[in-house]
């Protein structure tokens, strides 16, 4: 009998599609990479979802993110994806949580109920917790570094950290995470040079803006994706 997974089932088979149908999966930001994460992770079967993301939709996530759209704006992220994801699959479990993610308060959350971690949040504080968390609850995580001004999809590649160059973001988590002991990481990371943009500053934190187009965060974002459903299912 046909159903919306048929087509991914020809090639993983109905066990694999099970296995994706009893995983939950931890999605940490729901930017330009971390939607697309959350939507192929939907589009593939996953039967459980939780979504982790303090913002709301704002005009300039336009264009990048899948869950902005002049009728979106406004909203938080986390709502928007629960109802897109559950149109998508209405037999999908959607856990959302409107926090922004802290070592201060990476105690609230249960990390041992997961079966995997994808980290798209933007801070190094974050991104370093979500690794010791997956550590310490022995839970599969791949991180993305940077996207930001970048224009070529085609230059990611999924690579341990330590074996990661060029991109600003990962040479930090290289440093933070060798303090901690951490002997890897798998994440997705940009070969690309960051192209030089024209300084805009961010009203609200005071913070320098990256440049962004639609399709690099959009294909790190897929990739990431990927990885956990390939993992999950134990295909190469």
């Amino acid at each position: 009998m046909l159903n919306k997974f048929s087509r991914t089932q020809l090639i993983f088979g109905r066990d694999r599609m099970e296995k994706l149908r009893n995983s939950r999966v931890a999605v940490f930001g729901l930017g330009g990479v971390g939607g697309y994460i959350a939507e192929a992770l939907a589009r593939s079967g996953v039967g459980t979802l939780d979504l982790f993301d303090h913002d709301t939709v704002a005009l300039t996530n336009i264009n990048r993110q899948i869950y902005a759209t002049a009728k979106t704006i406004g909203r938080y992220k986390t709502d928007v994806a629960k109802e897109r994801i559950q149109d998508i699959n209405p037999e999908a479990a959607v856990n959302v949580y409107k926090m922004f993610f802290t070592p201060a308060n990476s105690h609230e959350i249960d990390f041992s109920q997961y079966n995997y971690i994808a980290d798209a949040i933007d801070t190094v504080t974050g991104k370093t917790e979500l690794v010791m968390k997956s550590i310490e609850y022995n839970v599969p995580i791949i991180s993305s570094m940077g996207t930001g001004n970048k224009i070529d999809p085609t230059r990611f590649e999924v690579a341990d950290i330590y074996d990661t160059q060029i991109c600003p973001l990962a040479k930090v988590m290289r440093r933070e995470l060798k303090k901690r002991g951490v002997e890897k990481l798998k994440v997705v990371y940009s070969k690309e040079e960051p192209v030089k943009v024209s300084h805009q500053i961010d009203a609200d934190n005071n913070k320098q803006v990256p440049g962004s187009v639609s399709y690099v965060p959009s294909v790190a974002g897929l990739i990431i994706a990927s990885e956990v459903i390939k993992d999950i299912v134990s295909v190469s």
